[in-house]
């Protein structure tokens, strides 16, 4: 089990006995990039894991502060990402947030997004399941149209209240009125030192407490409820894709080379290898939104059988209707 929660940054001992489970290593080979090896896979499996990470995003320009260059004015994601950030200088934090909130409303699910929904739609209709784990925190997936979806680390749409804990949706553009025009990235602007009383508040029967983004901070806990359902699904899959991460970000990084520790077949998708892809069978260099699509296109030779109940005279007749997929 992974277990009740998990502290990014920090090995939380339930999530690393789940790691630790005692699969026999497979002796490591040269990945394949073979796509039509991959999709006589793909056609046969019935149980598919989805991990998608930052590389997914930024194919929709999506910028994401990791890495050389990967700054909001003079900082880099993990000096904002904290509680003791925000405990500091919440309008910091909430303008960096405000920035990427305002950004994330001009941006598209790209093909990558389009075909990962696609698939799922595609194979539920014939009783397979895709599950699609996410560390990225923007919406895409959901906004494609992934409905078995996995936001590990929370969303930049969401609120989570600090006096009563409310959490909800939150979709307001501006989300308060004192960050209209807050956010600017450049590094010579200065911080805008919103009182805090100014900064989003709870409107949840009255609270008035002090909003923040309801996203998983460094050194905070993930939902237990979602990494249970995370599990679950890694233990089911017979097939997972790896899809624009580099599997080091905790707690995904482990759960790709762990699948495939048990001889589940693994996919890798993205731009440059990882320290994880000799233990995978799979790696498709290049562009997500180019190589993904080909390898979740629908095969055309399968068919979807429905059984239909019609009745004539009284009588009632199956029909069986294949609906090429």
């Amino acid at each position: 089990m992974i277990g009740h929660r998990f502290t990014c940054g920090v090995t939380n001992t339930h999530l690393f006995a789940w790691l630790r489970k005692p699969w026999r290593i497979k002796a490591m080979t040269r990945p394949s990039s073979d796509l039509a090896a991959f999709r006589e896979i793909f056609s046969k499996s019935n149980n598919i894991a989805i991990i998608t990470g930052a590389g997914v995003s930024a194919e929709s320009g999506v910028p994401t502060f990791r890495g050389a260059g990967g700054y909001w004015r003079k900082w880099q994601s993990q000096d904002l990402a904290t509680p003791t950030a925000f405990a500091h200088n919440p309008s910091r934090v909430w303008e960096f947030y405000h920035y990427r909130r305002e950004v994330m409303l001009t941006k598209n699910p790209n093909p990558a997004h389009l075909a990962i929904a696609e698939c799922e739609e595609r194979l539920g209709k014939q009783g397979r399941k895709v599950t699609v784990i996410t560390q990225n925190i923007d919406e895409l997936h959901r906004r494609a149209g992934s409905k078995n979806l996995l936001e590990i680390h929370g969303s930049l749409f969401k609120t989570r209240c600090m006096m009563c804990g409310h959490e909800e949706a939150n979709y307001k553009s501006p989300i308060c009125a004192a960050l209209e025009g807050r956010g600017a990235p450049d590094p010579e602007t200065h911080d805008a030192q919103i009182p805090v009383e100014q900064l989003p508040r709870c409107e949840h029967r009255g609270c008035n407490g002090l909003l923040r983004p309801a996203v998983v901070w460094f050194g905070e806990t993930l939902d237990s409820d979602i990494l249970t359902h995370a599990e679950k699904a890694l233990d089911s899959c017979d097939l997972c894709l790896v899809v624009g991460t580099s599997s080091v970000v905790y707690p995904a990084a482990m759960f790709a080379p762990q699948v495939a520790a048990r001889g589940v077949p693994v996919a890798e998708f993205n731009m440059e290898n990882t320290p994880a892809t000799e233990r995978f069978k799979f790696h498709f260099h290049g562009p997500c939104g180019t190589t993904l699509p080909p390898a979740l296109a629908r095969h055309e030779t399968a068919f979807d059988i429905q059984l239909l109940t019609t009745t004539s005279n009284s009588t009632a007749f199956t029909l069986i209707r294949l609906i090429l997929l």
